[in-house]
């Protein structure tokens, strides 16, 4: 299959666009396919009874069982970290150090009040991001798991831009911006988007 990504997507190599489960052969499949997994990972995720993931969103075990749970109906390697260099991320020898490090972090500013709620979250998220840890789906796992961390601690979700862009191209592109923004070190725009 000949995948056509959206501006700002991280193109996947042959060996990991072999790892598409069987029965889906075109990118329209792929698509809703992907969306129908999202949807159930998501009420499953934020499920008053999942607590244990909730709780501890902030785990590298936890943040691969979330990417798991997002893909497994589309991707073999779903919930492993990617092997590949991408035009994002650390290098692939870094991911588990990074992810490592970057739930230390935030289990410490939650201890000691470092920043706002929303803006630990938004670092958090940011991080994530900037991390890349699998071959595909890093950003709406990167929202979701974001999600979870504010729920689980009682405050509502982001709304991702959705409430005052409503074209989802310039919800991405704007979303992007505020990504680049963040990796020069200023988070306004990403502060500002997440609630907007």
């Amino acid at each position: 299959m000949r995948l056509i990504y959206p501006p700002g997507a991280t193109p996947l190599d042959p060996n990991e666009i072999e790892g598409l489960l069987p029965n889906i052969g075109l990118q329209s499949e792929l698509n809703a396919r992907k969306e129908d997994n999202i949807l159930r990972a998501r009420r499953w995720a934020l499920s008053p009874r999942n607590r244990a993931l909730k709780s501890g969103i902030t785990s590298p075990e936890n943040l691969c069982l979330l990417h798991e749970k997002m893909f497994e109906d589309v991707w073999r390697w779903a919930g492993q970290f990617r092997r590949t260099e991408k035009n994002i991320g650390v290098p692939w020898l870094q991911i588990a150090t990074g992810l490592f490090n970057l739930c230390e972090d935030v289990k410490t500013q939650v201890k000691h009040h470092s920043y706002t709620l929303d803006e630990r979250a938004a670092r958090f998220h940011h991080r994530l991001v900037q991390i890349h840890p699998f071959s595909n789906g890093n950003g709406r796992h990167a929202r979701l798991a974001t999600d979870i961390f504010l729920t689980s601690c009682g405050a509502p979700e982001f709304s991702w831009g959705e409430r005052t862009f409503h074209d989802p191209l310039v919800v991405r592109s704007r979303y992007i911006e505020s990504l680049r923004a963040a990796d020069k070190g200023d988070l306004k725009l990403l502060m500002s988007f997440v609630r907007s």
